[in-house]
């Protein structure tokens, strides 16, 4: 039987040592709802089952998604679910599964690692924990700090919603067929920093950020003269006693919340 070939770009998870290893690092629980991002050819998925009451396993593959099916036709705590990731509704299988909230784990395709990220935080309410294989420089910049090179746009957005940490790294021999990169799984503790902000706020600070990083190479004053009046925006930088030639990627998460803030 000829194998199936990844057309989406994926990195299957073929090492038995890697994946008893990811295993161990997740924080599951034995009462918990699993969701699983792309379970691929189901290496991890049993696994996942064993130490969760259920997993609902989310496939955008079709012929990958029939397989699995035929794999396990009677595992009663395994659902293949055919689709893509960023049409469902996290919170709506929750309440299906009568669980509050569930622990999600992908290994995510390089290509969508940043809209998978965006979809998973603004369902953050539903969400317990998670684990993420990714490039392992995506994982150095979600876990990076103010005034590292690898802080930026994606390291805020991750820390506004949860406290991540590099829990593993992964090589490419790991995966069938090995990608051209090395791999890291993240763990995220879901605990928003700022807690009382509404949804609408959320994602106007959001969008004040990324304006923030637009160019690296410029300081943080000049990114925000587009959008703001530069007399205006000296004054708050001063106010917060920040230099005025200081750059996006040495603020720390707070200090972006209170310029924003200041700035209305």
């Amino acid at each position: 039987m000829q194998r199936h070939r990844p057309r989406l770009g994926q990195h299957f998870l073929a090492d038995p040592l890697y994946r008893q290893r990811i295993i161990e690092a997740v924080p599951l629980q034995p009462d918990g709802l699993v969701i699983e991002i792309g379970p691929g050819r189901g290496a991890v998925t049993e696994m996942l089952a064993a130490r969760a009451r259920h997993v609902v396993a989310i496939e955008l593959d079709a012929t990958l998604a029939a397989t699995l099916r035929e794999k396990l036709p009677d595992h009663a705590r395994i659902e293949i679910v055919q689709a893509d990731i960023l049409s469902t509704n996290l919170p709506d299988i929750c309440r299906s599964h009568g669980a509050e909230k569930c622990f999600v784990f992908g290994n995510l395709p390089y290509y969508i690692t940043s809209p998978i990220l965006h979809y998973l935080f603004a369902a953050a309410s539903c969400i317990r924990a998670m684990a993420l294989l990714v490039q392992r420089e995506v994982a150095e910049r979600l876990s990076a700090v103010p005034g590292s090179r690898a802080y930026g746009y994606l390291s805020v957005l991750t820390q506004l919603h949860s406290r991540p940490r590099i829990a593993l790294a992964v090589p490419p021999g790991a995966f069938s067929p090995p990608p051209k990169v090395h791999s890291a799984l993240v763990c995220f503790e879901m605990q928003p920093r700022f807690p009382k902000w509404k949804a609408e706020a959320t994602k106007r600070f959001l969008e004040f950020v990324q304006r923030c990083f637009a160019q690296k190479r410029k300081n943080l004053l000049n990114n925000l003269s587009r959008t703001y009046p530069r007399p205006r925006l000296e004054g708050e930088l001063a106010r917060l006693g920040l230099p005025l030639v200081i750059r996006a990627e040495q603020l720390a998460l707070e200090q972006f919340a209170h310029l924003f803030q200041r700035l209305g």
